[in-house]
């Protein structure tokens, strides 16, 4: 019983819940958001948004109010411009949001998430909007959750993201970062 109790005890700590001992980075910041190893396995649903798969996704696509499309996948930043470090490709018609998903995203990042979600949004909070990345990304997870702390009402967590799209073989188009305003 005490093993299964330590166990118990341990498991926050293991899953980056608890603060880190001196010299680690905790998984999460004190407000929730995901701080490393973006590129690991997901939960299956954030908080403040419907988490989607393909089939879903075209069903909005086709619906008489299409959501709009946000790609959250970072680009380097570097000497005040966008880095093309490799070709990137999204969904046809996403804004292309570079380096909103970060866990602590420096405030040019915050003001430019909230300028064209604002902007792709026309101002309406309920508007649908989807936030993607790749497959096992926690970006589009704490974009997400960005955005309903926005105030965003009509999210979806496209969880899969543009790796579960091309897998569909679905068209893709090459992408560009939207400017800092």
């Amino acid at each position: 019983m005490s093993r299964l109790l330590a166990a118990v005890l341990c498991l926050p700590l293991l899953l980056g819940l608890l603060p880190a001992q001196a010299g680690e980075e905790a998984l999460f910041s004190a407000d929730g958001y995901r701080l490393d190893r973006y590129r690991s396995p997901t939960p299956a649903s954030v908080e403040g948004a419907q988490t989607i798969d393909t089939a879903t996704l075209q069903q909005l696509l086709a619906s008489d109010q299409p959501p709009v499309l946000i790609d959250v996948f970072r680009r380097p930043w570097l000497h005040g411009r966008f880095a093309s470090d490799e070709p990137h490709h999204n969904i046809p018609g996403s804004l292309w949001l570079a380096n909103v998903g970060e866990g602590r995203p420096e405030a040019q990042w915050l003001d430019y998430f909230a300028h064209y979600l604002e902007r792709a949004s026309g101002g309406d909070r309920a508007r649908p909007l989807v936030l993607y990345c790749k497959s096992d990304c926690w970006l589009s997870w704490n974009a997400s959750r960005r955005a309903a702390a926005l105030g965003y009402t009509r999210l979806y967590w496209y969880r899969d993201g543009i790796d579960a799209w091309q897998q569909a073989g679905l068209p893709v188009q090459a992408a560009t970062p939207e400017p800092l305003p």
